[in-house]
């Protein structure tokens, strides 16, 4: 550390005069900060011309899709009969409906009375008549598999009623499993589980980490606990399903009917305390049992208090009709035919005049995403434009601190706004995309699925600008587009998306086209100026960077030591005229004896 001595012998502000000496000094240090802010402004101005391009790509990516070029309308000649939505998958056609014999309908089982029961009280009290309780508790709870290891209900050694398992019910992730004996082999093509008498859980497969298990079990009675069960089997679309319910006898016939309407069983279930009966529904049309029935009941509660097996019933039955000359049936009123979703809506026969579908293409709607396609790809091009015509100020350089203390903040702003400018004029990457984003326009596109009349967009209305000053910015005849896309939609899907699986440029879509130009033209931005997860040695003006800010940490050590020489000489210049006015001083004492 050097002791600094200001100006008490000479009467010099040394303090100002080192300052100045080390403004100038400083000049080196403030370039090396002001050519530090400029690589930070393009890094940045690089930077969002990406996020544009990266914009732009994603609307590409949508536009690849065929749902951009094939949308659909349906018209129906008789809505109360028959309507119909179509996908971008269904083919332009008509689909005559003469008949509707039968609409689908859902299984439905109502009792007879089961007598006035309290839904809120519990049963044991509201039904003195059923006398098949048996002891045991009936226990609840949900786990979570955390390993490997068997999951444990976490109850005492040997509660647990081994001989009753079949009654019991194990859910993994709302996935019912079947229950099988301790001793019994596990079939690892099936869903299956053990519990053994200290309530430990066995699959017949591996459970994925963080499942959630859901188990209704039979415990030991402790203080008289009673319980009873019934079953519900269900035949549906999705196969088999079997649901066992475990009813403790101080439950509610409320909570009884919650169970049902909850499980994977497909039903709902009511009572109903002005007939007292109960009305049993699958919630899904149709026959799944060949007239047979879909669903079964089981278990003496079932039999002896809801009295579902008394129960008259309603089966389930498909939807019979006739479509293009053709009967068939369906499960549902709703249902797919080649990407049309057909919704019956009553039955009629053959005298009342048949329903006619037409599927037709929706041209607006294509109309309206190719024209929403290309006003995205015109803000782009205006985008980039803009900011490679830019008009570049040198005489406007970024400000120094001690620039900064001079001006508001309104005027540094002002300033700024001029250093900013012109800092990507003509760049060589983004003038080069706009040039290949024209070629990929202007291109003549030949490949299997083009039509020869539709080579270029120019032969569907779409062409460039006369102002030449706009960059290449697109513009619709709209009349045209439409006739295109009306009388041949294929021949406007191939321009834009064929070919997207050839390697030579020329066979390529206009869309295929243009994604490869972003892209490569956003490898090398990134190259150029990374992004936010970038570090400053992953591109080129990031190394730039740091080379620049090694030198200001030289450049502000050399700084130190300079200021120090000059504090030293300075401090010893003050010592030498104390040193002489000392023996100047002692001279004029001797003369004056």
């Amino acid at each position: 550390m050097v002791m600094r001595v200001g100006g008490l012998a000479s009467g010099m502000d040394i303090d100002s005069i080192v300052k100045n000496l080390m403004t100038a000094e400083r000049m080196p240090l403030d370039k090396l900060k002001q050519k530090k802010q400029v690589l930070e402004w393009q890094r940045d101005d690089y930077r969002s011309m990406n996020t544009l391009l990266l914009d732009f790509r994603t609307e590409l990516t949508q536009m690849k899709l065929t749902t951009k070029y094939r949308a659909r309308t349906t018209t129906s000649s008789d809505e109360t009969k028959v309507s119909a939505t179509a996908t971008s998958a269904a083919s332009q056609a008509s689909y005559s409906i003469s008949e509707v014999k039968a609409l689908a309908k859902a299984e439905n089982w109502v009792t007879g009375s089961i007598g006035s029961v309290d839904g809120t009280k519990e049963l044991a009290a509201q039904v003195p008549g059923f006398t098949k309780w048996l002891d045991g508790a009936v226990g609840s709870k949900t786990l979570t598999q955390k390993g490997t290891d068997p999951l444990s209900l976490g109850v005492d050694a040997g509660t647990i009623q081994e001989a009753e398992f079949a009654k019991m019910s194990v859910k993994v992730n709302g996935v019912s499993y079947q229950m099988v004996g301790l001793g019994d082999t596990f079939d690892s093509t099936k869903n299956q589980a053990k519990i053994d008498k200290d309530g430990n859980i066995t699959f017949s497969h591996t459970i994925e980490p963080n499942s959630t298990v859901k188990v209704d079990y039979i415990s030991v009675a402790q203080n008289g606990e009673k319980y009873a069960d019934f079953s519900i089997a269900a035949k549906s679309s999705k196969g088999d399903v079997k649901e066992n319910f475990l009813i403790s006898s101080t439950e509610t016939l409320n909570q009884v009917v919650n169970k049902v309407n909850s499980s994977n069983a497909g039903v709902s279930m009511f009572y109903d305390t002005v007939t007292n009966k109960i009305s049993l529904m699958q919630k899904e049309t149709g026959d799944f049992n060949e007239g047979n029935g879909n669903l079964s009941v089981a278990g003496d509660f079932a039999i002896d208090v809801l009295h579902l097996d008394g129960a008259a019933k309603t089966l389930g039955g498909n939807a019979v009709f006739t479509i293009n000359g053709l009967e068939t049936n369906r499960p549902s009123n709703t249902f797919d035919m080649n990407g049309v979703s057909i919704t019956l809506k009553k039955t009629f026969d053959a005298n009342e005049g048949a329903a006619t579908l037409s599927i037709n293409n929706d041209g607006n709607a294509v109309y309206d995403n190719i024209k929403s396609f290309v006003d995205k790809y015109n803000t782009l091009i205006g985008a980039i434009s803009s900011k490679t015509s830019e008009e570049k100020y040198r005489s406007y350089t970024p400000l120094t601190d001690d620039q900064r203390e001079q001006l508001s903040d309104k005027q540094q702003e002002q300033w700024e706004e001029k250093a900013k400018s012109g800092l990507l004029r003509r760049d060589s990457i983004l003038t080069g995309v706009l040039t290949n984003m024209r070629s990929n326009f202007s291109q003549p596109i030949s490949n299997s699925t083009t039509d020869p009349m539709f080579k270029q967009l120019a032969s569907i209305g779409i062409t460039t600008t006369a102002n030449y000053l706009e960059g290449g910015k697109l513009e619709i005849n709209e009349a045209k587009l439409k006739e295109a896309i009306n009388n041949n939609p294929d021949a406007v899907e191939a321009l834009f998306r064929g070919g997207g699986d050839s390697s030579v440029a020329s066979e390529k879509g206009i869309v295929h086209r243009l994604y490869d130009t972003v892209n490569s033209t956003m490898d090398k931005l990134k190259e150029r100026a990374g992004n936010t997860f970038s570090t400053n040695q992953q591109f080129a003006l990031g190394r730039q960077l740091s080379n620049i800010d090694s030198s200001i940490t030289r450049f502000e050590s050399r700084l130190v030591q300079v200021e120090d020489r000059y504090w030293r000489q300075f401090t010893a210049m003050e010592k030498a005229i104390q040193q002489a006015n000392s023996q100047s001083n002692y001279l004029m004492q001797q003369f004056s004896m």
